[in-house]
């Protein structure tokens, strides 16, 4: 019996997705030229990442001159929204403020970055009252 593949994105997956979204379209190849210095994968191993990106939805492909060219299929906000959503549900009970403060206990924000979070905070509700009006 085989798998359902898991939705988010595995580090390997995030690598390459990276990649595609700041690169745009790219075949096996140019992934593989992409990657960081220092940081090696073999040929087979990306295209076996992207054909499973594809296969979960994650990036699209078009045959062109032979070689497949793949794109994200899903935006890096999106992607990063679901595993943000799966994190909050699955470790602090779908509690967001819980995850904020396991960030601030654990010294990962500091009170500086808390204040800027606050102002964008405010920012971001002042648009959504203007969009909605």
């Amino acid at each position: 019996m085989s798998r359902k593949p898991h939705p988010n994105l595995t580090p390997a997956e995030l690598e390459l997705m990276t990649i595609l979204w700041e690169t745009g379209p790219a075949t096996v190849q140019m992934v593989v030229d992409q990657l960081p210095p220092g940081r090696s994968l073999a040929y087979t191993t990306v295209q076996s990442v992207l054909n499973t990106l594809h296969r979960k939805g994650k990036a699209k492909r078009t045959l062109r001159n032979r070689a497949y060219h793949y794109a994200p299929a899903v935006s890096h906000a999106r992607a990063a929204a679901s595993a943000i959503q799966d994190l909050v549900r699955g470790l602090f009970g779908g509690s967001p403020e819980l995850l904020v403060l396991s960030m601030l206990e654990t010294r990962q924000v500091t009170p500086s970055q808390l204040r800027e979070l606050e102002l964008l905070v405010g920012n971001a509700e002042k648009k959504a009252k203007k969009a909605a009006s």
